[in-house]
Protein backbone atom coordinates (compact mmCIF):
# COMPACT_ATOMS: atom_id res chain seq x y z
CA UNK A 1 0.00 0.00 0.00
CA UNK A 2 2.86 2.34 0.41
CA UNK A 3 5.40 3.97 -1.33
CA UNK A 4 9.05 3.25 -1.12
CA UNK A 5 11.79 5.71 0.98
CA UNK A 6 14.14 8.12 -0.89
CA UNK A 7 16.64 5.03 0.16
CA UNK A 8 15.34 2.67 -2.74
CA UNK A 9 17.58 0.71 -4.37
CA UNK A 10 16.14 1.56 -8.01
CA UNK A 11 17.11 4.71 -9.71
CA UNK A 12 14.21 6.68 -10.65
CA UNK A 13 14.09 9.45 -12.90
CA UNK A 14 14.81 13.05 -11.73
CA UNK A 15 11.38 14.90 -11.34
CA UNK A 16 10.25 17.69 -13.96
CA UNK A 17 9.37 20.86 -13.67
CA UNK A 18 5.60 19.90 -14.49
CA UNK A 19 5.99 17.44 -11.52
CA UNK A 20 7.07 19.64 -9.27
CA UNK A 21 4.77 22.28 -9.89
CA UNK A 22 1.62 19.88 -9.31
CA UNK A 23 3.36 18.67 -5.99
CA UNK A 24 3.09 22.09 -5.12
CA UNK A 25 0.01 22.53 -5.75
CA UNK A 26 -1.51 20.09 -3.67
CA UNK A 27 0.65 21.06 -0.82
CA UNK A 28 -1.24 24.66 -1.45
CA UNK A 29 -4.50 22.93 -1.43
CA UNK A 30 -3.89 21.23 2.20
CA UNK A 31 -4.33 24.64 3.92
CA UNK A 32 -7.60 24.95 1.91
CA UNK A 33 -11.21 24.01 3.43
CA UNK A 34 -12.12 20.84 2.88
CA UNK A 35 -15.52 22.06 1.28
CA UNK A 36 -13.46 23.95 -1.25
CA UNK A 37 -11.16 20.72 -1.61
CA UNK A 38 -14.36 18.51 -2.25
CA UNK A 39 -16.24 21.52 -4.91
CA UNK A 40 -12.30 21.32 -6.81
CA UNK A 41 -12.69 18.01 -6.80
CA UNK A 42 -16.08 17.81 -8.31
CA UNK A 43 -14.95 20.12 -11.05
CA UNK A 44 -12.18 17.87 -12.15
CA UNK A 45 -14.61 14.71 -12.06
CA UNK A 46 -16.69 16.36 -14.21
CA UNK A 47 -13.50 17.36 -16.51
CA UNK A 48 -12.17 13.93 -16.75
CA UNK A 49 -15.32 11.93 -17.65
CA UNK A 50 -16.00 14.04 -20.31
CA UNK A 51 -12.14 13.95 -21.48
CA UNK A 52 -11.26 10.15 -20.25
CA UNK A 53 -13.31 8.11 -22.49
CA UNK A 54 -11.90 4.87 -22.63
CA UNK A 55 -11.46 5.06 -18.66
CA UNK A 56 -15.44 5.81 -18.66
CA UNK A 57 -16.02 3.23 -21.19
CA UNK A 58 -13.88 0.44 -18.88
CA UNK A 59 -16.11 1.63 -15.73
CA UNK A 60 -19.37 1.44 -18.09
CA UNK A 61 -18.57 -2.22 -18.97
CA UNK A 62 -17.87 -2.91 -15.48
CA UNK A 63 -20.95 -1.15 -13.86
CA UNK A 64 -22.96 -3.17 -16.46
CA UNK A 65 -21.10 -6.59 -15.86
CA UNK A 66 -21.60 -5.91 -11.82
CA UNK A 67 -25.18 -4.58 -12.12
CA UNK A 68 -26.87 -5.81 -15.03
CA UNK A 69 -30.54 -4.91 -13.41
CA UNK A 70 -29.70 -0.95 -13.78
CA UNK A 71 -30.51 0.98 -17.48
CA UNK A 72 -28.44 2.48 -19.11
CA UNK A 73 -29.06 5.83 -17.99
CA UNK A 74 -28.53 4.70 -14.62
CA UNK A 75 -25.31 3.52 -14.94
CA UNK A 76 -24.23 6.36 -16.95
CA UNK A 77 -25.27 8.67 -13.97
CA UNK A 78 -23.10 6.43 -11.26
CA UNK A 79 -19.81 5.96 -13.37
CA UNK A 80 -20.28 10.13 -13.62
CA UNK A 81 -20.33 10.18 -9.91
CA UNK A 82 -17.69 7.75 -9.77
CA UNK A 83 -15.77 9.90 -11.48
CA UNK A 84 -16.21 12.71 -8.93
CA UNK A 85 -15.76 10.81 -6.02
CA UNK A 86 -12.56 9.63 -7.51
CA UNK A 87 -11.24 12.81 -8.09
CA UNK A 88 -12.02 13.92 -4.70
CA UNK A 89 -10.44 11.20 -3.09
CA UNK A 90 -7.06 12.09 -5.12
CA UNK A 91 -7.43 15.88 -4.17
CA UNK A 92 -7.86 15.02 -0.69
CA UNK A 93 -4.38 13.71 -0.44
CA UNK A 94 -3.13 16.98 -0.18
CA UNK A 95 -4.49 17.19 3.02
CA UNK A 96 -4.07 13.73 3.93
CA UNK A 97 -0.27 14.18 3.74
CA UNK A 98 0.12 17.96 3.57
CA UNK A 99 -2.11 18.95 6.53
CA UNK A 100 -1.15 19.54 10.41
CA UNK A 101 -1.81 16.06 11.97
CA UNK A 102 -5.18 17.38 14.24
CA UNK A 103 -6.70 17.94 10.96
CA UNK A 104 -6.19 14.90 9.76
CA UNK A 105 -7.25 12.83 12.84
CA UNK A 106 -10.71 15.46 12.95
CA UNK A 107 -11.03 14.14 9.38
CA UNK A 108 -10.88 10.58 9.53
CA UNK A 109 -13.48 8.92 11.52
CA UNK A 110 -12.40 5.40 13.09
CA UNK A 111 -14.55 3.38 13.54
CA UNK A 112 -16.10 -0.75 14.04
CA UNK A 113 -14.31 -3.08 15.99
CA UNK A 114 -10.61 -2.03 17.53
CA UNK A 115 -10.72 -4.18 19.32
CA UNK A 116 -9.83 -6.72 16.95
CA UNK A 117 -6.60 -4.80 15.78
CA UNK A 118 -5.46 -4.31 19.71
CA UNK A 119 -2.39 -6.43 20.97
CA UNK A 120 0.05 -8.44 18.73
CA UNK A 121 -1.89 -11.34 16.82
CA UNK A 122 -0.87 -11.94 13.05
CA UNK A 123 -3.55 -9.77 11.40
CA UNK A 124 -3.97 -9.25 7.63
CA UNK A 125 -6.16 -6.27 6.65
CA UNK A 126 -8.47 -6.83 3.70
CA UNK A 127 -8.71 -3.44 2.57
CA UNK A 128 -10.81 -3.10 -1.26
CA UNK A 129 -9.66 -0.71 -3.76
CA UNK A 130 -12.16 2.17 -2.47
CA UNK A 131 -11.06 5.69 -3.93
CA UNK A 132 -10.60 6.11 -0.39
CA UNK A 133 -8.01 3.16 0.58
CA UNK A 134 -5.21 5.69 1.32
CA UNK A 135 -7.27 7.43 3.88
CA UNK A 136 -8.09 4.40 5.35
CA UNK A 137 -4.10 3.74 5.73
CA UNK A 138 -3.65 6.66 7.23
CA UNK A 139 -6.55 6.42 9.67
CA UNK A 140 -5.06 3.82 10.96
CA UNK A 141 -1.65 4.45 11.41
CA UNK A 142 -2.53 8.18 12.83
CA UNK A 143 -5.31 7.22 15.32
CA UNK A 144 -4.21 3.86 16.49
CA UNK A 145 -0.10 2.90 18.60
CA UNK A 146 0.18 -0.28 16.66
CA UNK A 147 2.56 -0.47 14.30
CA UNK A 148 1.66 -1.38 10.46
CA UNK A 149 3.03 -3.36 7.43
CA UNK A 150 2.64 -1.57 3.67
CA UNK A 151 3.69 -2.72 0.42
CA UNK A 152 4.88 -0.20 -2.35
CA UNK A 153 5.78 0.45 -5.75
CA UNK A 154 8.01 2.93 -7.25
CA UNK A 155 6.39 5.94 -9.24
CA UNK A 156 8.04 6.81 -11.88
CA UNK A 157 8.95 10.50 -11.27
CA UNK A 158 11.08 10.77 -8.56
CA UNK A 159 9.61 13.98 -6.96
CA UNK A 160 5.73 12.40 -7.05
CA UNK A 161 7.40 9.15 -5.46
CA UNK A 162 9.08 11.00 -2.52
CA UNK A 163 6.48 12.92 -1.97
CA UNK A 164 4.01 10.24 -1.49
CA UNK A 165 6.31 7.98 0.17
CA UNK A 166 6.77 10.40 3.03
CA UNK A 167 3.18 10.93 2.92
CA UNK A 168 2.10 7.39 3.38
CA UNK A 169 4.76 7.32 6.30
CA UNK A 170 4.26 9.85 8.04
CA UNK A 171 2.45 8.51 10.92
CA UNK A 172 3.36 5.05 12.68
CA UNK A 173 6.92 4.33 11.10
CA UNK A 174 5.41 1.96 9.64
CA UNK A 175 7.09 -0.94 8.27
CA UNK A 176 7.77 -0.54 4.42
CA UNK A 177 8.31 -3.69 2.14
CA UNK A 178 8.96 -3.33 -2.26
CA UNK A 179 6.91 -5.90 -4.28
CA UNK A 180 10.51 -6.91 -5.27
CA UNK A 181 11.27 -8.30 -2.49
CA UNK A 182 8.42 -10.93 -2.59
CA UNK A 183 6.28 -12.91 -0.13
CA UNK A 184 9.52 -13.57 3.01
CA UNK A 185 9.87 -10.41 4.47
CA UNK A 186 5.82 -9.77 5.00
CA UNK A 187 4.77 -13.24 6.28
CA UNK A 188 8.35 -12.64 8.75
CA UNK A 189 6.82 -9.03 9.43
CA UNK A 190 2.65 -10.98 10.15
CA UNK A 191 4.06 -13.02 12.38
CA UNK A 192 5.99 -10.39 14.56
CA UNK A 193 2.51 -8.97 14.82
CA UNK A 194 2.47 -6.11 12.81
CA UNK A 195 -0.66 -6.16 10.54
CA UNK A 196 -0.86 -5.99 6.68
CA UNK A 197 -2.44 -4.08 4.88
CA UNK A 198 -3.18 -5.30 1.62
CA UNK A 199 -5.14 -5.24 -1.04
CA UNK A 200 -6.09 -8.08 -3.16
CA UNK A 201 -8.65 -7.31 -5.09
CA UNK A 202 -7.24 -6.98 -8.64
CA UNK A 203 -7.18 -8.55 -11.77
CA UNK A 204 -3.19 -9.15 -12.25
CA UNK A 205 -3.44 -11.90 -15.07
CA UNK A 206 -3.51 -15.68 -14.24
CA UNK A 207 -0.05 -16.43 -11.97
CA UNK A 208 -0.90 -16.69 -8.54
CA UNK A 209 -5.02 -16.54 -9.42
CA UNK A 210 -8.08 -18.67 -9.41
CA UNK A 211 -11.11 -17.83 -11.52
CA UNK A 212 -13.70 -17.38 -8.93
CA UNK A 213 -17.50 -15.66 -8.97
CA UNK A 214 -17.45 -11.57 -8.98
CA UNK A 215 -21.29 -10.17 -9.20
CA UNK A 216 -21.82 -13.66 -10.90
CA UNK A 217 -18.96 -13.54 -13.35
CA UNK A 218 -16.05 -15.65 -13.27
CA UNK A 219 -13.16 -13.57 -12.34
CA UNK A 220 -9.56 -13.89 -12.08
CA UNK A 221 -8.89 -13.21 -8.76
CA UNK A 222 -5.28 -13.16 -6.95
CA UNK A 223 -5.19 -15.53 -4.12
CA UNK A 224 -2.72 -13.68 -1.75
CA UNK A 225 -5.22 -12.66 1.16
CA UNK A 226 -5.71 -16.66 1.82
CA UNK A 227 -2.11 -17.44 1.42
CA UNK A 228 -0.66 -14.96 3.68
CA UNK A 229 -3.10 -15.83 6.24
CA UNK A 230 -2.18 -19.43 6.47
CA UNK A 231 1.87 -18.69 5.96
CA UNK A 232 1.55 -16.40 9.36
CA UNK A 233 -1.12 -18.60 10.77
CA UNK A 234 -3.20 -14.75 10.73
CA UNK A 235 -6.42 -13.08 11.28
CA UNK A 236 -8.36 -11.59 8.69
CA UNK A 237 -9.79 -8.14 9.22
CA UNK A 238 -11.30 -6.02 6.62
CA UNK A 239 -11.03 -2.80 6.59
CA UNK A 240 -13.24 -0.35 4.12
CA UNK A 241 -13.07 3.26 3.86
CA UNK A 242 -15.79 5.99 2.70
CA UNK A 243 -15.44 9.40 1.05
CA UNK A 244 -18.11 11.54 3.42
CA UNK A 245 -18.98 15.16 3.21
CA UNK A 246 -16.56 15.54 6.42
CA UNK A 247 -13.81 13.58 5.71
CA UNK A 248 -13.66 9.80 5.65
CA UNK A 249 -15.40 6.82 7.52
CA UNK A 250 -12.87 4.29 8.08
CA UNK A 251 -14.50 1.30 9.33
CA UNK A 252 -12.64 -1.82 10.87
CA UNK A 253 -14.72 -4.92 10.68
CA UNK A 254 -14.38 -8.08 12.98
CA UNK A 255 -12.24 -10.75 11.75
CA UNK A 256 -14.02 -13.41 9.37
CA UNK A 257 -14.58 -16.70 11.33
CA UNK A 258 -13.16 -19.66 10.01
CA UNK A 259 -10.59 -18.08 7.44
CA UNK A 260 -8.92 -19.22 5.81
CA UNK A 261 -10.53 -23.07 5.52
CA UNK A 262 -7.10 -24.55 3.72
CA UNK A 263 -9.01 -24.54 0.46
CA UNK A 264 -7.63 -21.54 -1.33
CA UNK A 265 -10.35 -21.20 -3.97
CA UNK A 266 -13.16 -21.34 -1.34
CA UNK A 267 -11.26 -18.69 0.74
CA UNK A 268 -10.93 -16.54 -2.47
CA UNK A 269 -14.37 -16.93 -3.36
CA UNK A 270 -15.47 -15.83 -0.29
CA UNK A 271 -13.38 -12.71 -0.21
CA UNK A 272 -15.40 -12.18 -3.16
CA UNK A 273 -18.62 -12.75 -1.48
CA UNK A 274 -17.75 -10.04 1.57
CA UNK A 275 -16.38 -7.18 -1.17
CA UNK A 276 -19.80 -7.42 -3.12
CA UNK A 277 -21.45 -6.76 0.11
CA UNK A 278 -19.03 -3.62 0.97
CA UNK A 279 -19.23 -2.76 -2.52
CA UNK A 280 -23.30 -2.56 -2.58
CA UNK A 281 -23.37 -0.35 0.34
CA UNK A 282 -21.53 2.32 -1.67
CA UNK A 283 -21.33 1.10 -4.98
CA UNK A 284 -19.71 4.47 -6.45
CA UNK A 285 -16.79 4.61 -4.47
CA UNK A 286 -14.93 1.42 -5.53
CA UNK A 287 -12.34 1.36 -8.10
CA UNK A 288 -14.09 1.10 -11.40
CA UNK A 289 -11.97 2.56 -14.12
CA UNK A 290 -9.43 -0.46 -14.24
CA UNK A 291 -10.25 -3.82 -16.40
CA UNK A 292 -11.68 -5.72 -13.00
CA UNK A 293 -12.54 -8.32 -15.67
CA UNK A 294 -9.82 -8.72 -18.15
CA UNK A 295 -8.08 -12.01 -17.80
CA UNK A 296 -10.79 -14.39 -18.81
CA UNK A 297 -11.03 -18.04 -19.05
CA UNK A 298 -9.88 -19.91 -21.82
CA UNK A 299 -11.77 -19.73 -25.04
CA UNK A 300 -13.84 -16.51 -23.40
CA UNK A 301 -14.23 -13.18 -25.44
CA UNK A 302 -12.78 -9.97 -23.64
CA UNK A 303 -15.53 -7.92 -21.90
CA UNK A 304 -13.07 -5.05 -22.89
CA UNK A 305 -12.59 -5.25 -27.07
CA UNK A 306 -11.46 -1.73 -28.74
CA UNK A 307 -10.23 -0.42 -25.41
Amino acid sequence: MTQPSPASQHQLPPGSITNRLGVLFMRCLASLPLSWVRALGWLLGQVLHLVAARRRRIALTNWALCFPEQSDAERARAVRRHFVFFAQAWLDRSWLWEASDATIRRRLQLTGDLQALAGVDPTVLFAPHFVGMDAGWTALTAHLERRFCGIYAEQLNADVDRWMSQGRQRFGEPHIVAMRQGLKPLVAALRQGLPLYLLPDMDYGTRDSVFVPFFGVQTATITSLSRFARMARARVVPVVSRLTKDGYQVTVHSPWAHYPTGDVEADTATMNTYLEGFIRATPEQYYWVHKRFKTRPEGEASFYAGL
